[in-house]
């Protein structure tokens, strides 16, 4: 089965061509117009999306050896995600579905990351699974590869917004998690006390708003040199860390209260990049006697690639649907299948 998918939930334009488990051809291009403003604006993602797609798909379709009729399936994502651009992205291959005479399978962008880390492993089951990204940090359970159960979440901001929105209190540039893993590497990372919210209950949920108010306190009151900034990136990444490890013993155990052994742990989205971090849940993991799995490199931030292996292993001809709407809002079924 020959996949065209196409991601652009936010500020990421991505296609990919993906044969069974073969990656063809995969393009992702990072739109540096938001840096000047410290954020995505999600008009001049739109259509930065409509003008990258028409372009990378020229240029994917200029260089493959086969017709473009040739592919079976066109999938897009259609949620969650800004809104304008899941219309650009889901539009534009809609229009090629039809152009080609081909079914169009709408996509969950939650639903790639899920499924992430199945490309590259043979997963065991039942298995917690962390999605970090910018728009959502949650927890799932997935007690078999097409049962999942959403069973915590941010109440707030996601875990990536909070590494941006601490970034630019101490002024680095957008994007800044990146940028604040550098700075963290330089500095002491008990040297700065800092609140740990929603970790005394038994929850499962997140709250980071806190923190960043906290950050943004102390900001005013010091002064902001190389040095504060070092250890403030330490010990704000390491603060993060311990309540990721935290909620997950906590999802463990809650898990083996049930009767449900957790045979495995996957940490998937564009946090994963962080080194630290992931070397910090492995060694949780690994405390645990379980299992750890993370998607390949292509696979990690938004990306198509992920759009195109999930349609590939949950698609069934039911899921073919031109008139899907988007929906910004878009949740995860119960059922993949």
């Amino acid at each position: 089965m020959l996949i065209f998918a196409a991601e652009t939930s936010c500020d990421e334009t991505s296609i990919c061509l993906m044969e069974n488990k073969e990656i063809i051809k995969h393009t992702i291009f990072s739109q540096e117009i938001h840096g000047k403003f410290g954020g995505v604006i999600p008009e001049l993602a739109s259509r930065s999306h409509l003008q990258i797609l028409q372009k990378i798909t020229h240029d994917i379709f200029s260089d493959i050896t086969f017709n473009p009729k040739n592919i079976d399936i066109f999938t897009a994502t259609c949620g969650p995600g800004l809104a304008g651009c899941l219309l650009v992205g889901s539009t534009f291959v809609k229009s090629l579905a039809i152009g080609y005479k081909k079914p169009f399978v709408p996509m969950n962008h939650l639903e790639g990351h899920l499924l992430s880390t199945s490309f590259n492993n043979t997963i065991d089951y039942p298995q917690i699974v962390m999605l970090l990204t910018g728009g959502h940090t949650q927890i799932y359970f997935m007690n078999n590869e097409t049962s999942v159960e959403l069973i915590g979440e941010s109440v707030d901001d996601a875990l990536g917004e909070a590494f941006d929105k601490v970034a630019k209190l101490i002024g680095l540039p957008y994007p800044g998690g990146a940028e604040l893993e550098k700075k963290a590497k330089l500095g002491d990372e008990n040297f700065f006390k800092l609140p740990k919210p929603m970790t005394k209950e038994k929850s499962l949920n997140f709250s980071f708003s806190g923190i960043k108010t906290h950050i943004s306190l102390m900001v005013k009151k010091n002064k902001i040199n190389n040095e504060f900034i070092y250890n403030l990136s330490a010990s704000f990444q390491k603060n993060i860390c311990d309540i990721l490890n935290l909620k997950l013993s906590l999802a463990i155990e809650n898990m083996k209260q049930k009767g449900i052994n957790i045979q495995s742990v996957s940490i998937v989205g564009g946090v994963a990049n962080n080194k630290y971090i992931k070397k910090k849940l492995e060694d949780n993991a690994k405390k645990n006697k379980i299992k750890i799995f993370f998607p390949i490199k292509e696979m990690i931030s938004d990306n198509a690639a992920m759009i195109a292996w999930a349609c590939n292993k949950n698609y069934n001809k039911n899921k073919e649907n031109l008139y899907f709407d988007i929906n910004p809002r878009l949740e995860i079924a119960k059922k993949l299948i």
